[in-house]
């Protein structure tokens, strides 16, 4: 089962690789759930790791319906993953009425190629999940990002199995969004999901004492290396078990 850590910078992506991680999704912004990274640090990322590079391409915080403007502006940022070597890009398109947006996502997909793509939690916002399901197969993506809807993930652990059922292995399934060591084994065991996206259950901890006013000059969004090779091994442990 391949783990897909949630980086921002150079070290995060050094030491998700170090510990082992199958793949990186770089973004900026990740206190607003993250947006397109610069290119300078794209650039600097892909130099430095050979593991998988994921691109989040999202042009701004809030919502997922966007003007023509962020939409051409997303199709740039493609464009520039893919020039300077990204893996894959990560997208979420939705229509004011709470759907996936096929025309546009679809124009973006093939943009993207040959890069895999991945929906992200835009997904969790739409009225039906098992439709949106159902879109995301007439698309063609390759993955969804997704934590089965608004809420608690482990909560929401039956819809999640349902979705990775729906998708009948056509897109795979990757649970995203408060995974934590002590539920990540139930989460796998219940949903089924192919594949597991973290950030906040791997990141260094707090130096003892440290003035949380100051967290972010302390160690910011560090990925913590011995973290990451510990759910690596849960995970591959989870994956030897799995009657799949």
């Amino acid at each position: 089962m391949i783990l897909e850590v949630c980086i921002d910078s150079v070290a995060s992506a050094l030491a998700a690789q170090e510990g082992g991680a199958g793949r990186v999704e770089l973004c900026a912004d990740l206190d607003v759930g993250g947006t397109t990274p610069d290119a300078g640090v794209m650039k600097s990322v892909r130099e430095s790791i050979s593991i998988a590079l994921h691109v989040m391409i999202r042009p701004r915080p809030g919502d997922f319906c966007y003007s023509d403007l962020e939409y051409d502006a997303m199709k740039r940022e493609t464009e520039l993953a893919r020039r300077l070597g990204a893996d894959g890009v990560v997208f979420g398109i939705l229509t004011p009425k709470g759907r996936v947006d096929l025309e546009r996502s679809g124009r973006l997909l093939e943009l993207a190629r040959p890069l895999s793509v991945t929906f992200h939690r835009a997904f969790d916002e739409t009225l039906d999940l098992l439709q949106g399901m159902d879109d995301l197969k007439a698309l063609g993506v390759d993955r969804l990002l997704t934590s089965g809807g608004k809420g608690d993930i482990l909560g929401n652990s039956r819809l999640l199995g349902d979705i990775v059922r729906r998708s009948d292995r056509a897109v795979k399934v990757m649970a995203g969004g408060g995974v934590q060591f002590e539920n990540v084994r139930e989460l796998v065991k219940r949903s089924r999901v192919h594949e597991v996206h973290t950030l906040s259950a791997v990141l260094l901890d707090e130096p003892s004492g440290a003035d949380v006013s100051n967290r972010s000059r302390v160690n910011g969004r560090i990925v913590d290396r011995e973290k990451v090779r510990r759910m690596v091994d849960l995970l591959q442990g989870l994956s030897s078990n799995s009657p799949r």
